[in-house]
């Protein structure tokens, strides 16, 4: 299995409406997929309809539909073990590597997590992802916040950031966060190397643990929040996983929406269960094996 990585797409217009025919995929089986009916349903001629979901997925609407199902998931579950071991292995050639290899975590200290953010500066921007409006925040010291923002929710989530940096200094200066946003849009992976970004956060030492194991997920993985639980050594901690992944302040590169249910289904995700299924169906979609 390879990763296929097709443009990068970024316009918000384009999820939008990729995620309203996502939608009404869910509620058809492979079988009664109909691309006529999927097309009116979000206002496009046939044609346009299936050019705009392949280039925004890399597959046709027919092939990205199987993705979708419990039975796939499930699937996606079983391999990535095998992926993870393979990853772990020295010697190992598997071309699925894991985020970390394209974020780094860095923890505040314990005095600037009390100081709530006093002398830190914190740039801002609300921009185009291929999975929606995100806003972007970050400081000399990295990434501090992503979260997925309609443009009307803006100023609502400006007004959640300062709430939990309420000493920092904060510019409205999308220029300087616009990079981070086109790394996003290429799913951090590129032919040329580039230094990892860096994520700087703030949370319990747990919060921390359940934080960097995510980032040892390969993109098109999913592993359970038992599975994450065991990972970090504490294996009858699943709830308390679930709860430090609602709360993770850096969406996509911290990579939560990969952990699912054990029964296979998507589940819930801090904005919105339709974003994951989209985001977890292109991740699919990228990394189809070649035949």
């Amino acid at each position: 299995m390879s990763c296929l990585m097709s443009d990068p797409f970024s316009l918000a217009s384009d999820y939008e409406r990729v995620a309203s025919a996502i939608a009404f995929m869910q509620s058809h089986s492979p079988q009664q997929l109909d691309l006529a009916a999927m097309a009116g349903h979000v206002q496009f001629s046939e044609e346009y309809c299936q050019q705009l979901f392949t280039r925004w997925a890399g597959v046709s609407p027919q092939h990205f539909m199987p993705l979708l199902t419990v039975a796939s998931t499930k699937q996606r579950l079983l391999n990535t073990q095998s992926w993870l071991a393979a990853i772990l292995d020295a010697d190992s050639l598997s071309p699925h590597r894991p985020q970390g290899s394209y974020v780094r975590l860095e923890a505040m200290t314990p005095a600037d997590y009390r100081s709530g953010g006093s002398g830190m500066e914190i740039a801002y921007g609300l921009h185009a992802t291929r999975f929606g409006p995100a806003l972007i925040a970050q400081t000399a010291q990295g990434i501090c916040n992503l979260q997925f923002c309609a443009s009307d929710h803006l100023i609502q989530a400006v007004g959640q950031l300062q709430q939990q940096w309420p000493q920092a200094k904060f510019t409205q200066h999308p220029e300087l966060t616009q990079s981070v946003a086109d790394r996003l849009n290429q799913a951090l992976m590129t032919e040329s190397p580039q230094p990892p970004l860096t994520v700087l956060v703030k949370g319990t030492n747990f919060q921390i643990q359940v934080w960097r194991a995510l980032l040892t997920l390969p993109l098109g993985s999913l592993l359970t929040y038992q599975d994450i639980a065991n990972r970090i050594a504490k294996p009858k901690a699943a709830r308390a996983v679930g709860t430090a992944i609602g709360a993770n302040p850096v969406g996509y590169l911290i990579p939560c929406h990969r952990v699912i249910r054990a029964t296979g289904e998507i589940g819930g995700y801090r904005w919105g269960p339709l974003r994951k299924t989209v985001m977890l169906g292109w991740e699919a979609a990228q990394c189809q094996e070649e035949v």
